[in-house]
């Protein structure tokens, strides 16, 4: 099977849509013989910070000397960039041959459950995971859930360690109205007699949550750090937050850590789509923030780039694009003040709101939040405007949707690669 093909047959199964459930994971994982349990694993659940939090980890396992993998979602430009081995994503050739074995397997689960309960995109691509990362010889795998915890497909890893980064208001749907209905979802994951790492400024309810799961299963309760007591390479404070938070789980399953290695784990690892430098004169950003949890993470590290700028006399811009499921308002009401103008774009997504109809929830902030704005559809379009406002000395960051990251992350002159100028 060809990369192309693989990347058909995934998009196909998204004509199914989503299910919870663990029984149809379960019986794939039968049917591939169980390349899970070949692995130690490490579980990632939460709102926000989940990939970042995944990615440094990993780093940090991978410079103690053991043979890493890791698993996440969504990706930005291919599916293989959800599948890392050693600190980097395998290659498009080898996640088509763990696609092939995959949709074997779900061939054979799909027939014994008589066709009207099939194996879904997601599900298929974490029985990818596991099985490409047992077929490399992974010693330690790093698992981000996809949503939730309790029903999510990557629940079915015996994980000696969890992890919660945070627990916002997200999903209510399919998560629970409240913090604590959407915790309790989450910490399913918690395995008896496991450890439990919770990040820095944990809602209250969360933590009331965490400690409650923690007694009933035996699990042991460790409280990251906000400082993370290494220079962190990636941008932002909220990301030092994340490697303090990856510190106290790596600890949590090795014991001792070796300062060196943190320190060269934490002054390395970069995490693509999240405080992302794409370009220079202007300073341009991409951040895959999406809520407004992420949006107020963004919006505190902002002035660690734009103070500079604007004593030399530079804008600041921000593009940006959500999608119709999020609290639009709360985002804007956040990014908007430390803005000089917002550029109001798509993305390919199709529940992606309408850029005018982002206008009209910017023009509700006013007077209180008054900042220029204009409406340019095309993604790429709208970034190269926000670069001219901006001025070569200023800054321009492009947010509120993953989606809009990996749009502008393509480059559609260069047959959809990634963009020649990101470092």
């Amino acid at each position: 099977m060809t990369p192309e093909e693989a990347e058909r047959r995934l998009l196909a199964l998204e004509l199914f849509g989503m299910r919870f459930g663990l029984d149809r994971m379960r019986r794939l994982m039968t049917v591939l013989g169980h390349p899970e349990r070949r692995f130690e694993s490490i579980h990632v659940v939460g709102t926000n910070g989940k990939s970042s939090t995944t990615r440094m980890i990993a780093a940090i396992l991978t410079r103690h000397g053991h043979r890493t993998g890791a698993y996440l979602s969504p990706h930005l430009i291919g599916f293989h960039e959800r599948i890392r081995v050693e600190d980097r994503d395998i290659t498009p050739q080898r996640f088509a041959d763990a696609i092939e074995r995959a949709l074997r397997a779900a061939e054979q689960v799909n027939r014994t459950g008589g066709g009207e309960d099939p194996v879904t995109q997601f599900e298929l691509l974490t029985a990818a995971a596991y099985s490409e990362l047992a077929a490399a010889g992974v010693e330690v795998a790093v698992i981000e859930a996809g949503l939730g915890g309790r029903y999510d497909a990557t629940n079915v890893i015996p994980s000696r360690v969890q992890v919660l980064t945070s627990v916002g208001l997200e999903h209510t749907r399919w998560l629970g109205p409240t913090v604590t209905a959407i915790a309790r979802e989450k910490l399913d994951v918690v395995q008896p007699g496991g450890t439990l790492v919770l990040g820095a400024g944990m809602h209250p309810d969360a933590l009331a949550v965490a400690a409650e799961v923690a007694g009933e299963r035996g699990a042991t309760l460790v409280q990251a750090e906000a400082d993370p007591r290494a220079d962190v390479g990636a941008l932002g404070g909220f990301q030092r937050r994340n490697f303090a938070l990856a510190r106290a789980a790596a600890e949590a399953l090795l014991g001792r850590l070796d300062a060196d290695d943190v320190a060269a784990a934490a002054a390395d690892v970069r995490v693509p789509g999240r405080m992302q430098v794409v370009d220079h004169d202007p300073l341009t950003v991409v951040d895959g923030a999406h809520n407004p949890d992420g949006i107020a993470a963004l919006a505190e590290s902002l002035p660690e780039l734009t103070a500079p700028a604007r004593d030399a006399g530079g804008r600041v811009v921000a593009v940006v694009s959500i999608l119709d499921d999020k609290d639009a308002s709360a985002m804007l009401r956040s990014l908007a003040p430390l803005c000089d103008a917002i550029l109001l774009t798509s993305s390919h997504n199709p529940r992606v709101l309408p850029p005018p109809t982002l206008g009209a929830l910017l023009d509700q902030l006013a007077p209180a939040i008054e900042v220029d704005s204009e409406i340019v559809r095309e993604p790429h379009a709208a970034l190269r405007r926000a670069r001219a406002l901006a001025g070569p000395r200023g800054v321009v960051v492009a947010t509120g949707s993953l989606y809009l990251v990996s749009d502008l992350l393509h480059d559609p002159a260069a047959g959809g690669t990634r963009r020649a100028s990101t470092l």
